[in-house]
């Protein structure tokens, strides 16, 4: 029998399965179940805020160190428990997850699922890349900038060096990992000296065995989910993913279900606990695996989300950085941010709510979401800057808060 499930059972589903609505201590322990839970965090170099691969712990845990983040990520011996490379899009992985990303390595090497031009680099460039593997052999963990011959100024993204294309070839190679970074730099290294060897002697899985762990780990982490989602997680593509799915649903370890208003069918691991309140208000990073998937975060939660970070200001219509609030179950609003750290100050450029609005209590809820994520980035104080009618609220509530 198919699972139908309501909207609003959807939502608490996926909510849940992300993590939301468990309090808990922000231990290392936590921090290790809650990234075991999701499998996957995105990482990106804008830094309006703080960079993002550090919000998703904060939305769902609060205050907590990034350096016990950055001991996960990029620590040493039994410290690292995660490792870097291509999940969705640039991500953090837990260590577990490595033998399932080996067949993309490999179809990486023969130029395939890359970007064009690296591909490209691969086929034509072998002595360059012979060369840069054996200096990082030769003397550690490397940035590319330590590595570089050319005299010129880098330019635009695509302007890289010799030695940059060959790192980042390798990298998607699986012949080098990211061993720790040099302020946000990639420092590559052996992935023999820096991942653990019961990692790496693990037996190899076949392409189709891998593809499925990565589904049913999307599944998981999702809640519930259509193909198209639960492919995006980890950028499969649709004949990978259609193939994973039906072993999987033919061996049980997925169902069917439908969910009200959906028009394509969706998907669950196992047989569902569905709570019947999440309990959670948080301010959710652009990158989020919430919302990262755009057209399903306007199925689960009727909100519309772009980032307009690359839209000419004159164009943009909510602001350059701008996370979504959850609250009740729902996306209620979205608040462009930024953190003056001169000042001391996360300054609120603008506050829009959505169809629904905030009560007073959301209000309250939202105000105490700035205070705590200004304590978190060590500022003194929240700045409202924002002009627009839906601000007074806020700005009643963020002095009502006590100091």
């Amino acid at each position: 029998m198919t699972l139908s499930l309501s909207l609003k059972q959807a939502r608490r589903l996926a909510l849940s399965a992300q993590g939301f609505g468990k309090p808990q201590a922000a231990t290392p322990a936590a921090l290790k179940r809650m990234l075991q839970r999701l499998g996957v965090v995105q990482i990106d170099s804008v830094n309006a805020l703080v960079r993002s691969h550090y919000l998703p712990l904060f939305s769902r845990l609060g205050d907590y160190p990034t350096e016990l983040l950055d001991q996960l990520a990029w620590g040493r011996g039994r410290r690292r428990q995660l490792f870097e490379y291509w999940g969705h899009e640039a991500s953090l992985l837990p260590l577990s997850l490595y033998p399932l990303m080996r067949w993309r390595m490999a179809r990486a090497q023969q130029g395939e699922g890359i970007y064009r031009q690296l591909a490209q680099f691969g086929r034509e460039r072998q002595d360059v890349i012979a060369r840069v593997l054996a200096a990082v052999r030769d003397q550690g963990a490397l940035g590319a900038g330590s590595l570089s011959t050319r005299q010129e100024r880098a330019g635009p993204w695509w302007d890289w060096s010799e030695e940059k294309h060959a790192l980042e070839w390798l990298f998607a190679a699986g012949r080098v990992t990211v061993a720790g970074r040099r302020g946000f730099e990639r420092l590559y290294d052996l992935p023999e000296r820096v991942l653990p060897a019961a990692i790496l002697d693990q037996p190899e899985l076949s392409d189709s065995e891998a593809q499925q762990g990565l589904l049913l780990q999307a599944a998981t982490a999702l809640g519930v989910a259509t193909e198209q989602d639960l492919r995006d997680y980890f950028r499969l593509t649709p004949a990978q993913a259609r193939a994973a799915l039906a072993q999987l649903l033919a061996e049980g370890r997925l169902q069917h279900c439908t969910v009200q208003g959906w028009k394509q069918p969706a998907y669950c691991a196992g047989t569902p606990r569905i709570p019947r309140r999440v309990e959670a208000s948080a301010l959710l990073s652009p990158f989020d695996s919430l919302v990262w998937e755009r057209a399903r975060t306007e199925r689960l939660f009727d909100f519309r989300y772009r980032l307009e970070i690359y839209t000419p200001a004159h164009k943009r219509v909510y602001g350059y950085y701008v996370l979504p609030f959850l609250h009740d179950g729902r996306i209620a609003a979205r608040l462009d941010l930024r953190a003056e750290r001169a000042r001391g100050e996360l300054a609120v450029h603008a506050v829009h709510e959505e169809v629904q609005g905030l009560d007073e209590e959301g209000f309250q809820a939202l105000a105490r979401s700035l205070e705590r994520l200004a304590g978190w980035l060590g500022l003194e104080r929240v700045r409202l800057d924002c002009a627009r009618e839906s601000a007074g609220p806020l700005r009643q509530a963020l002095s009502d808060a006590p100091a």
